[in-house]
């Protein structure tokens, strides 16, 4: 029987412990997805009458995770540095004398490794895309109803000009799209890896096959994957691309929260978790958690990411140390991104928007957050240098006096038949936001 994984507890990482893409990329899932490669490979070769049809048959029964000891196979991987090689071993005698020898014919074991990593991938995949569709959902949801929210505008931490809440949950929106695309893209280019000792596919030709591009074709029909151009044991384009896509999603997800942590504190709190997280010593406190978590996952990815791309630096045809290299950074990236796309998406499901906050938090300036507005609008009225040298001073007196700019320009005899309602009102100096909001709602 298969003992549990050393690490299924997750001890040190609430942030993918409990996720699907947990289970998806658990040491008894990789195992899996090698022994799925394994039958794939001895299928193709019955396919192409390179081996009998009860081969595999027998091989394809044989290869269930449950009749493996990980923990036996993680210890003596030790002995070739991989643990394809103690799994062949077990699986041949499994198989049993007949059709043993039928096991991994002509391949190698980065062939199964890779085509295993693969496998991996794309499950793991399809769960983050679950979870980034049920996040965007939300946010379109959040975006449309908050369409005409106004909300201050901040850059630099400082309020700038109103803008809206959805024209920022759009915003997130649309990041979550950009990921999804990037992600359906590398998931439906991920190619089984096939190119026996060096990448020539020599064992397959002694072994009988002529068509070696129908064989590979054969084996990549047989798990759902891509036909790769070329044997890509040093060509790490699917890795590489994998490094970029997840970690563009960490990052994607990891601005959302960003900003949700950022408005969410107690003297800002224009948004809230839907439930926050308990304090270990504080029982007032609910700590935005689910933004935590997608945080910390951005913050690692990238570096998890360079890793990946540093091994694209393989020599020969076949590495030493930078293929290896790989293995535990990319299922790292898979947990991490597939975690914060859960958490992603209970975040945006449950967020609560404040928007009397937010309408209360435009005059934190007294009226100056409009200041760009009547520069512009006062400007025929009063002349440029006029209304720039007016505003500079009532600016000065809104703090000095701690009262309203809207109630220093009505004691203006020039401004006496200006309309101060409508130029000082936060609310009309959203610009193109609610345009801008319907267009970004307009992208599947």
């Amino acid at each position: 029987m298969t003992s549990a994984d050393p690490d299924a507890t997750g001890l040190l990482a609430p942030g993918w412990t409990g996720s699907p893409a947990a289970s998806a990329t658990s040491d008894t899932a990789y195992l899996q997805a090698l022994l799925d490669a394994e039958a794939a490979l001895t299928h193709a070769q019955a396919a192409r009458r390179l081996a009998p049809g009860p081969a595999a048959a027998a091989v394809t029964e044989a290869a269930d995770a449950a009749r493996f000891d990980v923990r036996s196979l993680a210890e003596r991987a030790r002995g070739g540095g991989n643990p394809v090689i103690p799994l062949v071993a077990d699986l041949t005698k499994a198989v049993g004398e007949e059709y043993g020898p039928y096991v991994h014919r002509g391949a190698t074991s980065q062939d199964i490794m890779d085509t295993a990593t693969m496998l991996v991938a794309v499950r793991t995949l399809d769960l983050v895309l679950a979870d980034l569709a049920r996040t965007e959902r939300a946010l379109a949801r959040l975006a449309a109803e908050h369409r005409d929210t106004a909300m201050p505008g901040r850059t630099l931490t400082q309020h700038a000009v109103p803008t809206t809440f959805g024209l920022k949950a759009a915003g997130w929106r649309s990041l979550v799209l950009d990921a999804r695309d990037r992600t359906v893209r590398v998931r439906d280019g991920l190619p089984v890896q096939l190119g026996g000792a060096a990448g020539t596919l020599a064992a397959f030709t002694a072994y009988g096959a002529e068509d070696t591009e129908a064989l590979t074709a054969a084996f990549a029909h047989r798990l759902g994957l891509a036909v790769p151009p070329l044997p890509w044991h040093t060509l790490r384009t699917p890795v590489a691309d994998l490094a970029g896509c997840l970690a563009f999603t960490a990052g994607a997800l990891g601005k959302l929260a960003t900003d949700v942590l950022v408005l969410g504190r107690t003297e800002i709190a224009e948004v809230a978790e839907g439930s926050g997280g308990g304090s270990s010593a504080m029982p007032h406190k609910a700590n935005p958690v689910r933004s935590t978590l997608v945080v910390a996952a951005a913050h690692r990815a990238p570096q998890l990411a360079a890793t990946l791309y540093g091994s694209l630096t393989a020599e020969d045809e076949r590495p030493a140390g930078a293929w290896h290299a790989e293995w535990e950074p990319l299922r790292d990236l898979l947990r991490l991104v597939g975690g914060a796309a859960r958490d992603a998406a209970e975040l945006t499901e449950g967020l609560r928007v404040h928007a009397d906050t937010m309408r209360e938090h435009l005059g934190l300036t007294h009226g100056l957050i409009v200041s760009e507005r009547l520069s512009a609008e006062l400007a025929p009225v009063l002349g440029r240098a006029r209304a720039k040298s007016l505003l500079t001073q009532l600016a000065e007196r809104t703090y000095s006096e701690g009262r309203q700019l809207e109630e220093l320009l009505a004691e203006e005899p020039e401004l006496k038949d200006v309309d101060l309602d409508d130029l000082t009102d936060p609310a009309r100096y959203t610009g193109a936001a609610a345009l801008l909001t319907d267009r970004a709602l307009e992208r599947r």
